[in-house]
Parts: C-alpha cells; sequence; structure tokens
C-alpha cells in the first residue's frame, strides 16, 4: 500500500497531495512552499548600510562591544558608536566579512544610471573609472571645484571659462603664445570634430627642481570608451625639424595629472621649444582621427607612438 504525504491542518484533516483541493470544498486555501527562501540581494546589501554616511560597510569590517557596523571612512572619525554611543573599538566581525563576499553590492554611481553590481573586492576598481562617477571640470590649472554630468560639461566651460576659444575641424594649428614668461602657465583650446568636442592642454611646470619641461595632451570631452574610437597627432614644425606624437585622447574623468606625471604625453623642454618656436610663440599641429574597425579592438587604445624627426643642415 502507497503511504501518502499529509498536510496537518488546523481541524486535524488529512489531505493527500494526489487529491484535489479548493478552497470551496474545504473553506481553507492550502498552500505548500517549495523550499526554503532567501532574502533578496538588495536586502542583504542593505545590512552592510554605514548608520552614519550611508555608504556600504565592507571588508574589512570592524565592530563595537555590541556588534554595530561603521564604515572604514567614518570609523575613523567616530569615538563612539553612533548607533548605541558605546565605545568604538577594533574587533573585526569576521562573519560578517563572511558573508559580504557573496553578495553582489550596487555602484555607487547607480542613481545617475550605472546599473552594475560587484563583489566588494571588484567595487572600488569600477567606480574609480565608473563612467556614470560625476565630471570635474576639466580645466587644468584654474582650481576649478565645478562637478557635474558629462552632458553639463560643455555648458560649464561655455559660461564658466569664456576665455577658452573653440575651432571646427579635424586638423587645426594651435598657437600657444608667450611661451618664455616665468613661472608655471597652461593654454588650452577646444577642438570640436566628428560629433565631439576635444581639449587640447598644453602645460609649462617644473617636473624637477629647476627643470621646466612643456606637456601636451588631447582630451576628449566623454567617456573612456568614447575615446577608444579616436587618434590624436600632435606635430611641432620649424626649420625642417618635426617632432610628433600620436596616441588615443584620454577621457576628461582620467584628467591629465597623471599622464603627466608618467610623462604619457608629447614631453619636450624649453630648449627644444624654442627651437620650434617663433618669437616666443609656439604652433602645434592638431589632428584628430578615427580609427578604423580593424585598429579599434581591445586594448589598441593602451598603444601610442612617439617619433621625433630631425631635419636639419640638409641631413
Amino acid at each position: 500500500m502507497q503511504k501518502k504525504n499529509c498536510i496537518k491542518l488546523s481541524f486535524d484533516k488529512c489531505v493527500s497531495h494526489r487529491e484535489s483541493v479548493s478552497p470551496g470544498a474545504t473553506g481553507f486555501d492550502v498552500s505548500v512552499p517549495s523550499g526554503p527562501t532567501s532574502p533578496p540581494p538588495a536586502d542583504l546589501a542593505s545590512l552592510f548600510e554605514c548608520p552614519v554616511c550611508f555608504d556600504y560597510v565592507l571588508p574589512p569590517i570592524l565592530q563595537c562591544a555590541n556588534g554595530h557596523l561603521v564604515c572604514a571612512a567614518c570609523r575613523l572619525k567616530l569615538f563612539r558608536c553612533p548607533t548605541c554611543r558605546g565605545r568604538m573599538g577594533n574587533i573585526r566581525n569576521l562573519a560578517m566579512e563572511k558573508v559580504a563576499s557573496t553578495v553582489m553590492f550596487p555602484c555607487k554611481y547607480s542613481s545617475s544610471g550605472c546599473t552594475l553590481h560587484l563583489v566588494h573586492s571588484d567595487k572600488r576598481d569600477h567606480e574609480e573609472g565608473c563612467e556614470f562617477r560625476p565630471y570635474s571640470c576639466p580645466c587644468t590649472g584654474a582650481n576649478c571645484k565645478w562637478q557635474g554630468s558629462l552632458d553639463q560639461v560643455m555648458g560649464h566651460l561655455t559660461h564658466s571659462h569664456k576665455y577658452i576659444t573653440t575651432i571646427q575641424g579635424e586638423a587645426i594649428v594651435f598657437m600657444a603664445t608667450n611661451i618664455n614668461l616665468p613661472g608655471p602657465k597652461s593654454w588650452v583650446i577646444m577642438q570640436s570634430c566628428f560629433g565631439h568636442h576635444f581639449m587640447l592642454v598644453l602645460v609649462k611646470q617644473e617636473k624637477y627642481d629647476g627643470h621646466q619641461q612643456f606637456f601636451a595632451i588631447v582630451q576628449i570631452i566623454g567617456s573612456w570608451k568614447q575615446a577608444e574610437s579616436f587618434i590624436y597627432r600632435l606635430q611641432l614644425n620649424c626649420h625642417r625639424r618635426r617632432l610628433t606624437w600620436e596616441a588615443t585622447p584620454r577621457s576628461i574623468h582620467e584628467g591629465t595629472h597623471s599622464a603627466i606625471m608618467n610623462s604619457e604625453c608629447l614631453v619636450f623642454d624649453t630648449q627644444v621649444a624654442n627651437l620650434f618656436a617663433e618669437n616666443g610663440n609656439l604652433s602645434i599641429n592638431v589632428t584628430i582621427s578615427i580609427l578604423s574597425s580593424v585598429e579599434a579592438t581591445p586594448g589598441a587604445s593602451t598603444k601610442f607612438t612617439h617619433s621625433i624627426k630631425w631635419k636639419a643642415g640638409g641631413q
């Protein structure tokens, strides 16, 4: 005889799974859970919200004596727990760290449009380069603290930095005047072509003690993904001499500081600058090109060429 699986109801009636049970027949609506349930990912992530800044508490996770959590950034500023007012200690919560390794956290820029969810070990690296991260003002040396979305950048430049000239065309000549003036200087021009805006920045500064150098670089007013579709060429020409640099534009998200520090741009000293200058003014030929489908492969944007061609004295 086959044994029947039974569900015990409040009135002790045994109902077989092989029978059809309807609310009209018994007066009860019988439902059987299919299995154990777990909180949705969003609910799990909410367990890690810092009560001070509402960012996520990520490993290494420290707690107060009563088990309350705060994020690492807020922990440095607190002497007492914001939840129970007890003294903050240096107690690791290894259990929560283990749970955190299983949770997919939303990007901190999700409110701006990013839809990615990541494990905590990938979250910080992603957010540093997230295309939805607020853009800072790209004007070098302007000490401008403005931040906003990508579609607001050009409006900001137009209204707050009216001295910047915009030239149309994929091949232009940029004239930097009075390059021999003392002290650090910067020159900026906008170039508009292929439906995008590009910013050429020329900076003169001391990278080493007493040694002034010039750094020239092109940025796209756009994301790093958009930058991968283009290549720019900077060229100095004068008296049969030629100095050329080719590279992928940098996104204004990246800025120019790291490029200058790592010499990932056209670099030359004042002696070279004066070889190409006329009456203290330096002309730079700027050409923007679209990469072909063959060149625009993953990793191609990281490649650049730096060629210096000297043609002087009939050589």
